[in-house]
């Protein structure tokens, strides 16, 4: 197929695709998917080989978020069934954050419900921080907090985060559709904030949230411009309680194929597969590591993720191996350029650009998974076939029961 010989030849380039291109991904068929997976398999392998890369949630604070997002189980005015706490002490998270790493996670993701982190919730977590980089000194921590204000980018990185989290979501036109109380724009600049301060920025979106295929073309392209240096694939998990219960528009196959097109689109940069892999791509899980090269081990914000053991077993049954600690998850010429930001010494070189744009500008939670368009308007969930929503169900995180967090 002339689109993807093409699309292969410019991701090995690092060079992107078109809108059209990105979008006739997204229009194969079913009969054409294996061809696709195994064409952005290529690009996957060029720049991360055969490595899988394992993050750890811990959730700090859960529930009774004051912002209306439409996807979110823990949204203002959610009736969903899901843990609620306020913040973990230090030694509490560190603790859960070890289980992570004794499971061969690399990443730590910190997380908490919110508009964003007061002053004082700052100081909490870089105590947190601390406590985890004292137990595990190699251990990548990523924060993911919220909207950020003046400053407090700069007193994580100083705390010793070395990423952090703000997804963009969907697409600017639609961000409305599914968020009142903030904008497309605030989530921009915090990502940004993270940016300037020397953290790896990580911002991804959610996808089957009744979006069309251009939204989606749209969100991945945007993310592109603003160069994260890793790109989380949310799908949408439809929590009953919230406003998006009804909104069951995924297949495997079309799960598969946005990750291809996000891999066509990102070719060098960490394409994690997140929250809702498990409801959406079910046994098809195993392709979908020749497209990502991370994973999130175990549980997520509210809902069950797949035993860690599994996720252990299906990495290595696929051919594929886990990224261990002393190795650089990003490719050189992108580890090169993040070190030299953390550093505050810049690049040098004046013309990286986002993913090898040789030198275009950049552009303007945590994983779980708003409907920007009316149900009549969304997408297709595969050829010739609907989603089945007889075959999943939705395992919330210890709702009910006297678990403690990360259990």
């Amino acid at each position: 197929m002339d689109l993807l010989n093409t699309l292969v030849d410019k991701g090995l380039r690092r060079e992107s695709p078109t809108r059209e291109e990105a979008l006739a991904v997204l229009a194969t068929s079913d009969d054409d998917l294996l061809d696709v997976v195994a064409a952005a398999g290529k690009v996957r392998r060029r720049w991360f080989g055969r490595r899988v890369k394992l993050n750890y949630l811990v959730n700090l604070k859960s529930g009774l978020c004051p912002e209306d997002c439409s996807y979110c189980s823990q949204r203002l005015g959610s009736k969903a069934g899901i843990l609620k706490y306020t913040w973990l002490k230090p030694e509490d998270a560190s603790k859960a954050a070890a289980a992570g790493v004794a499971g061969g996670a690399k990443r730590v993701c910190l997380v908490a419900s919110g508009r964003g982190p007061t002053d004082r919730d700052i100081d909490r977590v870089s105590k947190t921080i601390e406590a985890i980089k004292e137990q595990n000194e190699d251990v990548e921590v990523c924060a993911c907090l919220g909207l950020l204000s003046a400053g407090q980018a700069e007193r994580l990185r100083a705390a010793g985060a070395d990423a952090y989290n703000h997804n963009l979501n969907t697409s600017e036109a639609t961000y409305g559709d599914i968020t009142t109380t903030h904008t497309y724009a605030d989530r921009v600049d915090t990502v940004q904030q993270a940016q300037a301060a020397g953290m790896s920025a990580c911002s991804g979106l959610i996808a089957g949230m009744g979006e069309s295929d251009e939204d989606l073309v749209d969100v991945v392209f945007s993310l592109r411009a603003l160069d994260p240096d890793s790109v989380p694939v949310n799908f949408l998990i439809p929590f009953e309680g919230t406003p998006l219960a009804k909104e069951w528009n995924l297949t495997p196959q079309r799960a598969l194929r946005i990750l291809a097109m996000v891999r066509f689109v990102c070719p060098d940069v960490e394409v994690r597969l997140a929250g809702g892999r498990e409801v959406h791509l079910r046994s098809m899980q195993p392709l979908a590591l020749h497209l990502a090269n991370s994973i999130f081990l175990g549980d997520y914000l509210t809902s069950e993720g797949q035993e860690g053991k599994a996720d252990l077993d299906m990495i290595a049954d696929a051919g594929f191996e886990v990224e261990g600690a002393g190795t650089t998850t990003l490719p050189a010429h992108r580890a090169d350029v993040a070190a030299a930001e953390a550093s505050g010494s810049g690049c040098g070189g004046g013309s990286c650009g986002p993913c090898g744009d040789g030198g275009a500008p950049a552009a303007a939670a945590a994983p779980e998974a708003g409907a920007g368009v009316a149900p009549e308007a969304a997408p297709e969930a595969g050829a010739g076939q609907e989603a089945r929503t007889d075959l999943v169900s939705v395992r919330r995180r210890g709702a009910g029961t006297d678990l403690p967090p990360n259990a």
